[in-house]
């Protein structure tokens, strides 16, 4: 999410909906295999599998998608075809500049599917592009109700994107909920996130090292959140969708793989 103000070889994985076993069933029983990945493209246009929740998009640009923000609002790219248990999703990305906002999210309810048409009003931006009073009473507005893209604020997790952000805001972070370690590599290289899922925990890897872990009863999770920060309370399921964000006007990131695939027993 970032301050508001500034502020996925193909392989064998069912999706847990179809095969009827809990997601500790799914995570034992499941050899580890190659991962799979989720189509982004079809015919120089995102994938229809995918489908864009409130304002802004996503633009194909050569083998890869590319955040197209919307000063109207905040906006969610979700993949509706099927939802994820316990397994690994390897994303990989990079971004305009250290500031380029966007987020991977995780564990995202039912519910999702049925904002797929729902916005806020449009907000209003000043002339240095911040949000006027009305429209951040708006955007407040929109995420206590849960509207378009702000339920997945709420039901779901968010695996930020923005390296400017401090340790529990920024890239790799789950976010304002547990920290992640410095980035490395300079935001505008390529990098390779892996999230795990697995029961109520998540964990995230970038290139190769662990940043984050992430316990949902953890007592180091801060219990004070902002109005723009993911609301404590509700539950996210084991099984949910997976999506990704883009943010303000100008937060340019790229993304050219999301696969996914079961964990094996080892995991």
């Amino acid at each position: 999410m970032g301050h508001i103000m500034r502020t996925a070889v193909y392989a064998i994985c069912v999706p847990l909906f179809l095969t009827g076993l809990s997601s500790d069933a799914y995570a034992d029983e499941t050899p580890p295999s190659a991962w799979r990945s989720l189509p982004l493209i079809k015919d120089g246009k995102v994938h229809p599998d995918w489908v864009q929740i409130g304002y802004g998009g996503f633009a194909v640009e050569s083998d890869m998608l590319r955040t197209d923000p919307d000063e109207r609002g905040l906006g969610l790219l979700l993949y509706r075809k099927e939802k994820f248990g316990n397994c690994e999703i390897r994303v990989v990305f990079k971004a305009k500049e250290a500031k380029s906002n966007s987020g991977v999210y995780v564990r995202i309810d039912d519910g999702i599917l049925k904002k797929v048409d729902e916005k806020h009003a449009p907000a209003r931006r000043d002339k240095d592009g911040k949000l006027t009073k009305e429209s951040l009473d708006t955007y407040m507005e929109a995420s206590e109700a849960g509207l378009g893209p702000w339920f997945a604020v709420h039901h779901g997790y968010e695996v930020q994107i923005c390296d400017e952000g401090d340790a529990i805001h920024r890239t790799g972070s789950i976010y304002s909920l547990a920290k992640a370690a410095a980035p490395v590599k300079k935001p505008t290289e390529w990098k390779t996130m892996v999230i795990t899922l697995k029961g109520d925990h998540v964990l995230v890897d970038m290139d190769g090292k662990r940043i984050t872990t992430f316990d949902p009863t953890s007592e180091d999770i801060p219990t004070e959140r902002k109005w723009y920060e993911p609301k404590r309370e509700p539950k996210r399921p084991e099984a949910g969708y997976i999506g990704l964000q883009n943010h303000d006007p100008g937060d340019l990131v790229y993304f050219k793989e999301v696969s996914v695939r079961p964990l094996g027993k080892a995991r």
